[in-house]
């Protein structure tokens, strides 16, 4: 099954006050990946098969308590369809349809 993921990962209870080093390390492994993501201000959608994705999140945790990061907080919000194929441009592209 294929899905869109927004997901925003960030290490709680280190000493940085930005989290701009972690997340470029976490965005390095998500970009290395198979799968279709966009960064953005809040997170990074990824899109691709249920199983890859998740993994890959999954993945993203791993690395960061190996990196020492003792605790992991995950925002994720994961979209299905079954009635079509959509990509995340898609429904921004719905949208923006709309505004003309």
């Amino acid at each position: 099954m294929y899905c869109i993921a927004d997901v925003c990962i960030y290490p709680v209870g280190t000493v940085e006050v930005s989290g701009s080093t972690f997340i470029a390390h976490i965005e390095k492994i998500i970009q290395g990946s198979s799968l279709k993501s966009t960064l953005h201000s809040s997170g990074t959608t990824i899109e691709g098969p249920w199983g890859e994705v998740t993994s890959l999140i999954g993945e993203l945790h791993e690395y960061a308590h190996a990196q020492g990061v003792m605790r992991v907080h995950s925002d994720i919000r994961i979209g299905t369809r079954t009635d079509k194929e959509q990509t995340a441009q898609d429904k921004v592209d719905a949208v923006l349809s709309k505004l003309e």
